[in-house]
């Protein structure tokens, strides 16, 4: 992640964050993230759309919404391109950061159950299965819920949201 920075996402992102969902997560299913939709997230006061950035290039996103108990993940996608080198671990990490200080402790999502990575991947995390939704993707395909207290378990690294924000601990505004 060392050429990479986690910003918060801005409005002019959304089309391309929308293009990004279809292509990598919404494959095979009609479009559900429009640009619209992820403009609502950006602007909405009790969801965080967090971008991977390299170069000023958005090389991932995530996108959670928060409750007064419980987080929900609605999307998280790295650019092939840019796959391995930690930016969809750092961005789960930030928003599961800033669940626990805000103080909301279980994050849950869902996936596609034929998507036996991002499985791999959210188990890797200390996500547990609570089971599968038939028809969930549009009546045509199952997902698997997951979730995670965010209290337990993995450690989190400390001052990542902070940093992504711009804000280390020290007061220091660098990202890296």
């Amino acid at each position: 992640m060392d050429d990479y920075s986690l910003e918060l996402a801005r409005i002019a992102d959304a089309p391309r964050l929308a293009v990004m969902s279809h292509q990598l997560i919404e494959s095979g299913l009609r479009p559900a993230w429009s640009s619209s939709r992820i403009t609502w997230h950006i602007r909405h006061p009790e969801s965080i759309v967090l971008t991977a950035r390299r170069h000023g290039e958005v090389a991932g996103f995530a996108i959670m919404r928060y409750g007064d108990d419980v987080a929900h993940l609605n999307l998280l996608a790295v650019d092939p391109a840019h796959r391995r080198h930690g930016i969809a671990r750092s961005l789960v990490t930030w928003l599961e950061e800033s669940a626990l200080i805000a103080g909301t402790f279980i994050i849950g999502l869902e996936l596609r159950a034929t998507n036996e990575s991002a499985f791999a991947f959210y188990t890797s995390l200390g996500y547990r299965e609570l089971g599968r939704v038939p028809g969930y993707y549009q009546g045509v395909e199952p997902a698997i819920r997951m979730a995670r207290d965010v209290r337990t378990s993995r450690s989190l690294k400390k001052g990542t949201a902070a940093r992504a924000r711009g804000v280390a601990e020290d007061g220091d505004t660098s990202t890296s």
